[in-house]
């Protein structure tokens, strides 16, 4: 890797993949010079910074899947009581993905880098269930990968509900009552409550 980037140029790069999230999240065919325009710069620095539409979705994947990770680690799936942690990555997952709906979505956002990271989620999210359900919040018998998948799906229905994207800013605003009702549901289903 390049050496570090100057202030200036990292408020540069940091706008352009604000702007480039929020135009491609309304218009995913939106132009280059779209974006430029959107971060308020000229369409030859986002050239300069990202060489193809390709690269600027890469970027935009990296930043989205490292947030989403650190959003994960903030939670403290590791030492805070299980139902605790189980809601606070719920919030801060909400949060973060009504942030980057454009980019967690797209298929071409995929590089051997995000894919590190989501299995890294990925794992620590079933390493998570594991230790819930020793310590008795969820069944003993729940099969782990299913009730991962129930809740990312739960997590995708409060996001993407009947169909249309909710706002995005609803999202961040409710995100604690919606991350109540995900879990409500998931452990009526997967856990001791039901």
């Amino acid at each position: 890797m390049g050496r570090p980037l100057r202030a200036d140029a990292e408020r540069s790069v940091r706008a352009i993949l604000e702007a480039a999230e929020r135009v491609l999240a309304e218009d995913p065919g939106a132009s280059m010079e779209q974006i430029a325009e959107a971060a308020g710069v000229a369409r030859t620095t986002v050239h300069r910074r990202f060489t193809s539409r390709q690269t600027l979705i890469e970027a935009l994947a990296v930043s989205a899947k490292r947030q989403l990770m650190e959003a994960v680690e903030d939670a403290h799936l590791d030492t805070a009581p299980p139902l605790v942690a189980l809601h606070r990555v719920t919030a801060n997952t909400l949060r973060i993905k009504s942030v980057w709906r454009f980019t967690l979505g797209h298929p071409l956002a995929d590089t051997p880098l995000t894919a590190m990271i989501w299995s890294e989620i990925n794992d620590g999210a079933l390493e998570f269930l594991a230790r819930a359900q020793r310590e008795g919040l969820l069944a003993p018998d729940a099969d782990l990968v299913w009730v991962r998948r129930v809740y990312y799906a739960l997590v995708d229905e409060a996001l993407h509900g009947s169909g249309a994207d909710q706002d995005p800013d609803q999202v961040r605003k409710n995100a604690d009552a919606l991350a109540t009702l995900i879990v409500d549901t998931l452990l009526r289903g997967v856990g001791l409550q039901g």
